[in-house]
């Protein structure tokens, strides 16, 4: 969606899509508004509760059967387990797409990794495509004006059509991208520092897997080192993604930067930022 600055003042019900890497502040923007009367919209968390549940639970329940003390509870139906996903906590749904590599040493073997990612991708474009029902309910139902879409950093990757289109027909897109070399430096670090599962195009993999093999000696994907791998990847995932981000965000919204959004304190510096970056188009509609 496009609009004018002032178009953008008088919209009376705001919604904006946070776009960008993990780690550039989507969550604390989102967390923020919150605080403001703003409906909050995790596709993750969407994810994790609506269409990754069951398989997530299918996943506890196999390796609670191997406990022989809670595989006699579970047949007997004498105990209940559940998984407790939370806004600012996925653990669940990163625990289910887990990290490829040795099992031995934690990793998912390949094939199994590659159905887990199949199943994440299914589940991102149908909690995407939930968007538009759920302005209606944050309205309707809790009474929010305005909605903050915060976009798993891996839309860019998905490779679906109508996807991005859905949100920009029904949102303002805000790019958040990485301010300079030592901010991108920064994020690399930490993301290497505690290395998490991520998505990654199915092609893309396939590439960097046969490049990791070959540059450490290795022969198949299960006998890396699933924090290692994870960790070597990040950096050229990220720098895959940039291009995917720039490329929705130049005709579709704005872009602003991670040091802008970490001076952003309340929702009048947020919107402000966010008028800043229409203006700076110099486009009126």
């Amino acid at each position: 969606m496009k609009l004018s600055p002032q178009a953008f003042q008088s919209w009376k019900n705001k919604k904006i899509t946070l776009l960008g890497m993990s780690g550039v502040g989507k969550t604390h923007l989102a967390g923020m508004l919150r605080q403001h009367n703003w409906f909050h919209y995790s596709v993750d968390y969407r994810i994790g509760t609506r269409y990754l549940d069951e398989p997530i639970m299918d996943l506890i329940k196999q390796q609670a059967m191997q406990i022989p003390f809670l595989r006699d509870l579970m047949r007997k139906d004498w105990i209940y387990i559940h998984n407790n996903i939370k806004v600012e906590d996925l653990g669940p749904v990163l625990s289910f797409v887990g990290k490829l590599g040795n099992p031995e040493l934690g990793g998912i073997p390949l094939r199994e990794f590659q159905r887990r990612q199949a199943l994440y991708r299914e589940a991102e474009i149908n909690a995407i495509l939930d968007i538009p029902s759920f302005f209606q309910k944050a309205q309707d139902i809790y009474g929010y004006p305005h909605f903050v879409n915060d976009v798993a950093g891996s839309l860019c990757d998905l490779e679906a059509p109508g996807s991005v289109e859905l949100l920009a027909k029904h949102t303002l897109i805000l790019y958040i991208a990485v301010a300079d070399e030592d901010e991108e430096a920064q994020l690399i670090a930490r993301a290497q520092r505690s290395p998490k599962p991520l998505y990654f195009r199915p092609a893309f993999l396939e590439e960097q897997i046969g490049a990791y093999l070959r540059e450490h000696g290795l022969d198949y994907a299960a006998q890396m080192a699933p924090d290692a791998f994870t960790s070597w990847i990040f950096p050229r995932l990220f720098r895959s993604r940039v291009p995917r981000y720039e490329a929705i965000a130049k005709p579709h919204g704005y872009t602003v930067s991670s040091r802008q959004v970490g001076r952003v304190r309340d929702e009048s510096d947020f919107l402000e930022m966010v008028e800043q970056a229409i203006a700076a188009t110099g486009i009126q509609h």
